[in-house]
């Protein structure tokens, strides 16, 4: 098995309340790309291969970020947040949040609802977001050498609570923590993938940087 160094997009359109609204980065978020591409370039990283998600923020991100030869995989694609908190709505009267304090509490309902199949008729079940993701990352691991996978915050979050066996409120709480362009790396241990890094920024450490460490 190969580690796998999962990659948050960068800072996508923070004041969209759909899904095609959202898929774009913005300036911000290009840069971001830009710095991380470059620590990694700096640092010698060595990432033979590079995956990353259909949706147009991982295109652009990857892009942003430099590389090239990069394989597109729509099992890397985030689960449409949007579209479940719509249904949560319409179904089950919760109020979608109108400012990021809002989701904190947002996020974990709209997961229990869908782990527990209380939403009716989801565009895409828990169970179907848990295998592709696994079975992505499965068959990325078994490939040869270190790989990067530039994806989005909820398919990071579904990947560690399979790793460390979390449940729904857990992953919940990991979602909310994971910020644009993070790296968190999974690592084979006794034949399983292990987290061994989890929202290293290091590309944005640097005092002047500080503004650009966003979660939305």
């Amino acid at each position: 098995m190969s580690h796998i160094t999962l990659i948050r997009h960068g800072q996508a359109n923070t004041g969209a309340r759909d899904e095609a609204s959202y898929d774009r980065l913005s300036d911000l978020g290009h840069q971001q790309a830009a710095w991380l591409g470059k620590h990694l370039r700096a640092t010698d990283s060595h990432h033979p291969r590079v995956y990353c998600g259909t949706l147009t923020r991982h295109i652009e991100t990857a892009s942003s970020m430099g590389c090239t030869d990069v394989v597109q995989d729509p099992r890397l694609n985030e689960m449409e947040y949007f579209t479940l908190a719509e249904a949560m709505r319409d179904q089950l009267g919760l109020a979608i949040p109108e400012e990021r304090e809002g989701f904190v509490d947002h996020l974990p309902k709209v997961f229990a609802a869908w782990a527990k199949d209380e939403i009716s008729e989801p565009y895409e079940s828990w169970a179907s977001f848990e295998t592709r993701t696994q079975a992505a990352l499965k068959e990325i691991a078994a490939g040869d050498g270190p790989a990067l996978v530039v994806t989005s915050g909820g398919l990071i979050a579904m990947a560690l609570r399979q790793a460390m066996g979390l449940d729904t409120a857990g992953m919940a709480r990991l979602a909310l923590a994971i910020m644009n362009t993070s790296m968190h790396r999974l690592f084979p241990i006794g034949g399983h993938l292990s987290p061994v890094l989890f929202n290293a920024v290091p590309h944005l450490e640097a005092p002047d940087r500080h503004f650009a460490q966003t979660h939305l």
